[in-house]
């Protein structure tokens, strides 16, 4: 499906004037005007597509590509087998400086309304690269369609908008008068006009480090704000996910290359099993701008040692759920159960601590001690997770030793409530899906619980009071990171209590969500996502330092050329 330019340019105003105004607007998962039937078609070729790439090269046309490299394998068991152009990071760095001043010369609005070209090329592919995503990160299919592919291109759109609205809010054509003396001390002072220009100048290189988990939903602010903001940009893949993110550079090189620009815009920088590439180029002094989203501990490493750049890191970190009460008991469990289970606690909304006082929580259902909430929660688990296909749909594979490892050491941190167990998927059987784990820890653990756990990890933790609950809640995301906490409760003074603790924190909060809505979507579709005040976290596409650090601006001024000048000229 391609729309064409008149409907991507009203796409493009339809998105500036949505974030400019703070509405809502996901046109790719509602789905653009007469492309559903249109994809229907594509989605029953898209398997074929795909499989058609396996144990082949994927070409690229970069410049200094010399050997492929693979280092994929699906957790579903079949055999990849792609192979990537791997260039030097020099080479890929000196082709992006070369392609800069062409790109900055095309000027915002055009830069924006290539990117929506992008996104709606990317959309026509959205199931083929649902497939890549459920091959590499072990989603299942359902999540990386809506999640990898929809959601991931409305949030791309997103960024386009808000870069477009920052870069364009300057006029770019200024007209200015001063008064200028004229020499002597009984002559008065003329006005003076000031012809000017106002030019959106591009940091630098910009440099995506991609996540496995959600490469692309992850990837495509960074990527796009980069790219309407005038930098080229370096995609460097997480080697157990590339194939996502090849997808989105072999299309916007496409549209690139067809629209007279050079392609080396967007390049792609595929490595060697073992190589880890992104501390070399994370460190050139070309590279301006760093996106990544992992672990707190290597964003930290960007944020000392990329002192060139300016980092946005979204760090994971660990999750919280403070337990007080609640007047929708069963309904909270279930809510519960299926955050701790979605994508194999793989999200980065993922909650791994659920704070919950010793003397239990008040319920619809009478008091609730935290051995019965324990075991009522280890229920909903099972009860969500009974039919293995449908399990199998929610908790995607893994396939990632690390996880596995978390698993294996967080199971003698404490009590077990809930056994991580293996389930079989009805058609991969050598699928490696798991159950969540859930451990019962208490207050003192604090060395277990105050770090990131890998996976379908979560910990039930006994504290002395909600009042207790809040203090650890407040230290461990200060000191460790998180992207969102969430609290249950009916009382309006622990509400008020918790806001305030959250913003201490620097973390989003959800309250008594259940329903149609659960905690796992808080963070992840509202507007600041990882907008925390933590010192690691620097990513929102609705905080404008996201945008505007991306660019500078720059002026050039001269006398206004005058009417009887021109006149003068012409004669």
């Amino acid at each position: 499906m391609r729309t064409g330019s008149f409907e991507e340019r009203s796409l493009l105003e339809q998105a500036v004037q949505a974030a400019v105004s703070g509405a809502s607007f996901t046109p790719f998962t509602e789905g653009l005007a007469g492309s559903v039937d249109r994809r229907r078609g594509a989605a029953h070729s898209a398997g074929a597509v795909f499989r058609s790439m396996l144990g082949q090269d994927f070409c690229l046309g970069q410049p200094g590509a010399r050997q492929g490299v693979g280092t994929e394998s699906s957790p579903y068991g079949i055999s990849l087998g792609v192979r990537y152009p791997r260039s030097e990071p020099g080479e890929l760095v000196g082709a992006a400086v070369r392609a800069m001043a062409g790109w900055r010369a095309a000027g915002p609005r055009r830069r924006a309304e290539l990117a929506v070209e992008v996104l709606c090329r990317l959309h026509d592919r959205s199931h083929e690269i649902a497939h890549a995503l459920h091959h590499t990160t072990g989603q299942a299919y359902a999540t990386a369609h809506r999640a990898g592919s929809l959601h991931a291109q409305d949030r791309g759109l997103e960024a386009v908008a808000h870069a477009l609205a920052a870069s364009t809010r300057t006029p770019a054509d200024m007209y200015g008068e001063r008064l200028a003396e004229r020499g002597g001390p009984r002559q008065m002072d003329v006005p003076l006009g000031m012809d000017g220009t106002c030019t959106v100048v591009p940091r630098g290189v910009s440099l995506l480090i991609g996540c496995p988990d959600f490469p692309t939903w992850n990837g495509y602010p960074g990527l796009f704000a980069s790219l309407v903001t005038g930098n080229p940009l370096i995609v460097k893949p997480h080697p157990r996910a590339v194939l996502p993110l090849a997808l989105t550079v072999q299309v916007a090189r496409d549209v690139l290359r067809k629209a007279g620009h050079d392609p080396n815009v967007v390049t792609l920088a595929a490595e060697k099993p073992g190589e880890q590439l992104a501390p070399r180029f994370a460190t050139d002094p070309e590279v301006r701008v760093i996106d990544f989203t992992g672990s707190v501990r290597f964003g930290e490493w960007l944020h000392r040692n990329a002192r060139q750049a300016s980092v946005y890191a979204t760090p994971i970190g660990a999750n919280t759920v403070l337990m007080d009460s609640t007047d929708g008991y069963r309904r909270m469990l279930r809510e519960l159960a299926l955050s701790l289970s979605l994508c194999s606690g793989q999200s980065c909304t993922a909650p791994q601590n659920i704070l919950v006082p010793s003397g239990g929580i008040r319920t619809d259902e009478g008091r609730k001690t935290i051995g019965r909430f324990s075991v009522d929660l280890s229920r909903a688990v099972k009860r969500l997770l009974a039919e293995p296909r449908r399990a199998a749909g929610i908790l995607g594979a893994i396939g990632s030793d690390r996880i596995r490892t978390s698993l294996a050491h967080a199971a003698g941190c404490g009590v077990v409530v809930h056994a991580s167990s293996p389930v079989a998927h009805p058609d991969h059987p050598a699928a490696d899906i798991r159950t969540p784990l859930i451990v019962r820890l208490e207050a003192h653990d604090e060395q277990v619980y105050a770090r990131e756990w890998a996976g379908p990890v979560s910990f039930v933790i006994a504290t002395e009071s909600t009042s207790h609950s809040l203090d650890i809640f407040r230290r461990t995301a200060r000191r460790h990171g998180g992207q969102f906490a969430t609290v249950h409760s009916t009382d309006p003074l622990v509400l008020g209590a918790v806001e305030i603790a959250a913003l201490d924190a620097g973390v989003h909060l959800s309250e008594n969500l259940a329903g149609s809505v659960f905690m796992d979507q808080s963070a992840v579709y509202g507007d600041f996502c990882a907008a925390e005040v933590s010192p690691v976290a620097h990513t929102a596409l609705a905080d404008p330092s996201f945008i505007t650090g991306r660019f500078r601006l720059v002026q050039a001024r001269r006398p206004a050329v005058r009417v009887h000048d021109i006149s003068a000229a012409e004669a």
